[in-house]
């Protein structure tokens, strides 16, 4: 079960960028199991420094902590792949003072890795924005069906098609 061909993705990251220029937005990422996947689409599109600052690609825990700040406790207590390291990772993304909009993407691709309650094709997504001094972020649980291929290819999709304008309201936690 193949994912999202190159085409599919280039056509996802032309919208979003597209919308990040009209918006004098600039993005950064912050991935794990994509592993640069989603910035590779988004900086493939020429004049993409227009709108990318840029991104991260934090793998292990240690470099989640690192470099963006996750917390130990966080991690141990929520594992990598959860709502909590999502949200906290778009939120230390967002730490950059160029950056008004972050993804963040974490999950499992496998073919290992899967823990009871998280199967493979289990990925977290979110998305943060700073508006008027404010950090607004929100994150949604997928499941993807496919090989590690796939599962990555999907969770670039599924981040460039629900990368938005910023939501309504307050901080999601």
């Amino acid at each position: 079960m193949s994912g999202p061909d190159d085409a599919r993705l280039q056509r996802l990251a032309g919208r979003v960028a597209r919308q990040l220029r009209r918006d004098g937005a600039r993005l950064v990422t912050a991935e794990s199991c994509t592993g640069g996947l989603l910035a590779k689409c988004l900086t493939d599109l020429p004049g993409s420094s227009d709108y990318f600052d840029r991104g991260w690609v934090t793998y292990s825990n240690a470099a989640k902590r690192d470099l963006l700040g996750v917390g130990e406790r966080l991690l141990a207590r929520n594992g990598a792949v959860s709502r909590a390291v999502a949200l906290a990772m778009a939120r230390g993304a967002l730490r950059t003072p160029a950056a008004t909009c972050a993804i963040a993407v974490t999950g499992i691709a496998g073919p290992g890795g899967a823990t009871p309650g998280k199967p493979v094709g289990t990925v977290w997504i979110a998305w943060g924005w700073r508006q008027r001094g404010r950090l607004r972020l929100v994150a949604r649980r997928f499941r993807f069906r496919g090989d590690r291929d796939a599962i990555r290819r999907r969770s670039v999709a599924a981040a460039l098609e629900q990368c938005r304008t910023p939501p309504a309201g307050g901080v999601t936690r």
